[in-house]
């Protein structure tokens, strides 16, 4: 085996490797190394390189289902002991986590290997991975696009082999926008699934979920049976599965009642090339046997996009006040960038009424879409409602802190925080690439607790358009010209 011939790997493959005795958990490491060194100048996924502490970490023989298996952490919420942690903000620059997370304990437990830090934009807020502190993240399929974000960068990394497997969060469809981007499987869990701890309960009443970017279905689940679970002291747990995850891949997922729409909430469609892959979904999961029906998601009106709002300005004033106050200084002049500075003064004048008000009709809002998943097993729709955009198109500036927002929205006006609001699990699958060759994945929105019905129809749709063998121009089993 070869560092090469591994890139093509998924985790589980690279896992029975070293179960195997084929390879040792160092050279599979010492492999990812290599090629995070030849590509990560290009693609600029890897932020913080963690190569020394991983090699050790190899040599000392990690046990567990993933034993050895190389794997980014996400710049973002997560922590890992000893390591810079800058949530892609030059206000926490030279910032170094003093303990793991709790998902971290896990995820090494699990046996895997922390081999770096993926780049993130400032705070997550936006969907690209293009912060000043780090600089933009390279799309492997094409490097003047975007990964989306705010998980952009773990998804660039697994799409381009550099580790089969790169952890992610998900607020309002952090995982699954850069799925889509990237061409990768997005799974976001039920809320509550992973812990938040030690440092959070919840972030955001719940919106926020932790798991991961990965190249084939079967990984996503194995991961999330070694990672989920409540901590003790966390909040609320998530409905306890009926059987490892793991045991959903290859399972009948029976004739499932699939809700479908090309519409956006302000009732036009997304890019023809998203509405092209939502229909070939759609043919597709026909010929699978299931039932598609047109429909409509209802309760997504005005009131709810306002309260949306609120939280988001509620939740960047949150982020930047829990950073004063745990590292004991204000922000200077040039420490946050301009949208992130703009939804700090929106979100001081949020009051907690404001607040509240607004967590109240969100949870009418999910109610609704309980209801009407009573009657529909999933909701599908296009993951992105662009292909991915242009590097520098969802940018701000210091006169116009609003363009990242105005241009950012233009390629996410599906409403994939539905599944945040509601906790829902749901999933953004790569089935369809464009005349150019970029991937435009499809979403599937399903019910809280509902990960095993999503898996298992993840798995048939896999294993019917495989799309493992895809590989971009830019991937760590080719050389570069």
């Amino acid at each position: 085996m070869t560092a090469r011939e591994t890139a093509l790997l998924d985790a589980t493959a690279q896992a029975e490797l070293v179960r195997s005795g084929e390879v040792t958990a160092a050279e599979l490491v010492g492999w990812a190394i290599e090629r995070i060194e030849r590509l990560n100048p290009l693609l600029n996924a890897v932020v913080t390189p963690l190569h020394e502490a991983a090699a050790a970490a190899a040599r000392a023989r990690p046990s567990g289902p993933f034993a050895g298996v190389p794997y980014l952490l996400k710049d973002l919420v997560a922590e890992a002991a000893g390591t810079p942690f800058t949530e892609g903000s030059r206000f926490l620059a030279g910032f170094v986590s003093d303990r793991d997370c709790e998902l971290v304990r896990r995820q090494r437990r699990a046996g895997l290997v922390l081999v770096g830090k993926a780049n993130t934009p400032e705070f997550g807020m936006v969907p690209t991975v293009e912060p000043l502190l780090h600089g933009p993240t390279r799309n492997p399929w094409a490097t003047d696009r975007s990964t989306s974000g705010s998980s952009g960068a773990s998804a660039a990394a697994v799409a381009a082999g550099l580790v089969p497997v790169a952890h992610g969060n998900d607020l309002a469809g952090s995982l699954r926008f850069p799925a889509s981007a990237c061409g990768v499987f997005g799974l976001k869990p039920t809320r509550a699934r992973n812990p938040l701890g030690p440092e959070y309960g919840d972030v955001v009443g719940g919106w926020a979920t932790e798991h991961a970017l990965t190249r084939s279905v079967r990984d996503s689940a194995a991961l999330l049976d070694a990672t989920s679970g409540p901590a003790p002291g966390d909040p609320y747990p998530a409905p306890p599965p009926e059987r490892p995850f793991a045991a959903e891949i290859g399972a009948d997922p029976g004739r499932l009642r699939i809700a479908w729409t090309a519409r956006t909430p302000g009732g036009g469609q997304g890019h023809p090339d998203c509405v092209a892959a939502l229909h070939d979904a759609v043919a597709l999961c026909e010929a699978l046997g299931h039932e598609l029906v047109e429909a409509e998601l209802p309760g997504l009106d005005e009131p709810v996009g306002h309260a949306i709002g609120t939280v988001f300005h509620a939740t960047t004033a949150w982020i930047v006040r829990y950073w004063i106050r745990r590292t004991g200084r204000e922000p200077g002049p040039d420490d946050l960038e301009p949208l992130t500075r703009h939804y700090l003064e929106k979100g001081r004048q949020v009051g907690a009424a404001d607040y509240l008000l607004a967590v109240e009709e969100l949870q009418r809002f999910a109610r609704t879409v309980a209801d009407f998943l009573t009657g529909h097993d999933l909701w599908l729709t296009p993951t992105m409602s662009t292909p991915p955009a242009p590097l520098g198109e969802i940018t701000a500036a210091p006169d116009d802190p609003l363009r990242a927002l105005r241009h950012g929205a233009a390629t996410v006006q599906y409403p994939l925080v539905v599944a945040n609001i509601t906790g829902g699990a749901a999933m953004s699958v790569p089935l369809w690439w464009n005349a150019e060759g970029l991937p435009i994945g499809v979403h599937f929105l399903g019910r809280p607790g509902g990960e095993a019905v999503l898996l298992r129809l993840a798995a048939q749709l896999e294993a019917a358009r495989p799309w493992g063998n895809r590989l971009p121009p830019v991937h760590a089993s080719t050389e570069l010209e």
